[in-house]
């Protein structure tokens, strides 16, 4: 069976993945020379030049960089849309054909099927309620948003198709609402929360709330009882939940996590799950990789984990409130709204902060933006994993509280893991 991706960002090089894992003959394309293919995890392949364009073939695989073959792609049996390219012309047009992945294989849309969606949190709250319904004997599918960890939308319709669950758990990403709105037929949602991330796509806070009624219409909806949006979230929908922060003893550190075992909580509530389950399930949840952990060195504190935007890095710097060193990643050099992280860092006035190449090798703009702010501490370069080690472990002697977040969530994990040791 051939099957075409279209868009081979995040999410489409994982559809590729996912597709050969099960025996499909797939052509992935994409305008852009300037894509990274090693995360596809081909082992042979022969390469390409020809009129300002790359192909790139191995065994069951053939990909064009520079070029769309329309006519390979309308002949293919099913056809996957990256979430990016949704509202493009070809996209209009491949939803009208029935090749679109989640057309074809359709067992996806038979399973109960929960959706978790928001700015901050959503891989936390995921995880903390697939575990939650395991323990209660459910056979759950958990995944989404590749951009969150998991394997990509692609691989919960493969899944679907070939396993057998009782639910599906799914993160979608704020920026993929209509794609996935489209893909799947959803139960319930949950909203962790409304902060100022991928505004260079949405356009606007405003927009994105749009894009959220969108996709909250006729569905049932649980969203935290402080949130304003909740008012609006009722003009689309009658389906509209409470939910509150948990007030159980979790291990996560921070106001934020227990809104999201409260959202967690409440919607294994809805589906009849056993309170004391939910209880030693979330009392006994441990922080996942990458997202933020408590890590005890000598006499100081190091509040660790990703924060790639204003609104998580505010949550956890409100919850430290005292900030003596901050250790900041590197955004993309095209993702320069991201560098209001250092914004906030700065309002909590550390003595320090340690810069390190989280997602770009370039300091500049990160440089630019703290002198813009009169920023008097000292400014620190770390241009490599073992250099920021040596910073932290030596800041880590004193009686400091040292938050290390940004962007750059391999980069974060490795971190993680060595001062773990």
């Amino acid at each position: 069976m051939k099957v075409s991706v279209l868009g081979l960002g995040v999410e489409g090089k994982k559809a590729v993945k996912s597709l050969l894992n099960y025996g499909y003959e797939v052509y992935g394309t994409d305008l852009s020379l300037d894509i990274d293919i090693s995360d596809i995890g081909i082992a042979d392949y022969d390469l390409q030049k020809e009129n300002k364009c790359i192909i790139i073939k191995s065994e069951h695989l053939t990909i064009d960089l520079g070029i769309n073959d329309i006519e390979r792609i309308l002949s293919s049996d099913m056809v996957l849309v990256s979430p990016r390219l949704w509202k493009s012309e070809i996209a209009k047009k491949l939803k009208k054909s029935d090749k679109l992945v989640s057309d074809v294989l359709m067992k996806h849309k038979h399973l109960f099927t929960i959706a978790i969606t928001g700015t901050n949190g959503k891989t936390t709250t995921v995880s903390m309620l697939k575990e939650i319904l395991i323990k209660s004997g459910k056979r759950v599918l958990t995944g989404g948003n590749a951009g969150g960890g998991f394997f990509g939308y692609c691989d919960l319709f493969l899944k679907a198709e070939n396993e057998t669950y009782d639910i599906m758990l799914v993160e979608v990403c704020d920026m993929t609402l209509d794609f996935a709105d489209y893909s799947f037929d959803f139960d319930l949602v949950g909203l962790t929360n409304i902060g100022d991330d991928h505004m260079n796509v949405h356009g606007s806070i405003i927009e994105y709330e749009e894009s959220l009624l969108r996709f909250f219409k006729n569905k049932k909806i649980f969203i935290d009882e402080y949130n304003e949006f909740k008012k609006r979230a009722k003009s689309i929908t009658k389906d509209v939940f409470s939910y509150y922060p948990t007030s159980l003893n979790l291990k996560l550190f921070g106001e934020f996590n227990r809104l999201n075992g409260g959202l967690a909580s409440s919607i294994a509530e809805y589906l009849n799950i056993d309170f004391k389950t939910i209880k030693k399930t979330l009392e006994n949840f441990k922080p996942i990789e990458g997202r933020l952990k408590l890590i005890k060195i000598n006499n100081s504190k190091i509040f660790i984990g990703k924060t790639d935007n204003v609104h998580a890095t505010e949550n956890i710097l409100n919850d430290i409130k005292e900030l003596d060193i901050a250790f900041i990643g590197t955004s993309r050099l095209k993702e320069s709204h991201r560098l209001d992280i250092l914004d906030c860092v700065v309002n909590y006035n550390p003595t320090k902060i340690i810069l390190f190449n989280g997602l770009s090798d370039s300091f500049d703009l990160s440089l630019k933006r703290l002198k813009s702010l009169n920023y008097k501490g000292e400014i620190i370069l770390s241009n490599s994993v073992e250099e920021t080690i040596k910073h932290i472990l030596s800041f880590a002697k004193h009686n400091y509280n040292i938050f290390i977040g940004g962007n750059g969530q391999e980069k974060i994990v490795e971190l993680q893991k060595l001062l773990i040791k």
